[in-house]
């Protein structure tokens, strides 16, 4: 077998899978970061580990909505050694509290948190107090995996209970995918590729959809073509009541 075909036959077809079964979803969150950014309100994404890579992949991003803020906070980001520290610091209680606590979000303002198994404590403490300042929360998450593992929080609860939109990525328990002959182990993981693919297109959904209200949407042109520059700095200077990663604007004061 074809490994190469065969993992990237299957990633194209999670992805099949989750556009038949999450579109609903999908255009709902769509309508959610229009409706936020007609408001005038903020959007940030958020995940620990590896499912951080999907607020990364957001943010400041060619094609992207420029008002996308990430929530980085240290040892969530692939940031500590040993590497196994970092399991350890999402299973921390009370970060996540601390870590919403000191970012700008406000009522009605529109969060997405990724985490394939959506049961440690920052993801979920974070998803408790996203609530509690009365913004909405898009959660993806991996529905074979989060609903037969136990939260790992006191509440007893995992990330999916916490969203008002909720996305699945259709992946695979444990998020590996592929079955070698002689690995005891599965490889192949699933959750990147596939959940920015679908949180991309709600992004362009979300675009359409400001653009047919007859708003420019703030729109980030690639720094490497000719006018990128120039076009970039007019939309951070317009929007940077909304803008939180340019250094100049911080969340609350320790």
């Amino acid at each position: 077998m074809d490994f190469i075909d065969a993992y990237l036959d299957n990633i194209s077809a999670t992805i099949e899978q989750a556009r038949v079964t999450q579109r609903d979803a999908l255009h709902k969150g769509a309508q959610l970061l229009c409706d936020v950014t007609l408001a005038g309100g903020n959007i940030f994404a958020f995940g620990c580990s590896h499912a951080g890579l999907l607020a990364l992949e957001l943010y400041y991003r060619t094609g992207g909505l420029a008002t996308i803020n990430p929530i980085r906070a240290p040892g969530l980001n692939l940031d500590a050694d040993p590497a196994t520290l970092t399991s350890q610091i999402e299973r921390l209680d009370k970060y996540g509290v601390y870590i919403a606590d000191m970012m700008p979000i406000q009522e009605n303002d529109a969060v997405i948190i990724h985490s394939v198994s959506g049961r440690n404590n920052v993801t979920i403490d974070f998803a408790i107090s996203v609530k509690e300042k009365g913004a909405k929360i898009i959660a993806l998450t991996n529905m074979n995996t989060t609903t037969v593992q136990p939260s790992r929080h006191p509440s007893g609860k995992n990330l999916y209970q916490f969203a008002d939109i909720l996305i699945d990525n259709c992946g695979c328990m444990g998020d590996s995918s592929m079955v070698v002959p002689g690995m005891p182990e599965k490889v192949g993981p699933t959750s990147t590729a596939v959940g920015a693919a679908l949180l991309n297109a709600m992004v362009v959904q979300a675009v359409s959809l400001i653009v047919e209200s007859g708003t420019t949407p703030p729109v980030f042109i690639s720094a490497n073509v000719e006018g990128g520059d120039a076009h970039n700095s007019e939309i951070l200077q317009k929007y940077k009541q909304n803008i939180f990663y340019m250094g100049t604007q911080k969340g609350k004061e320790l």
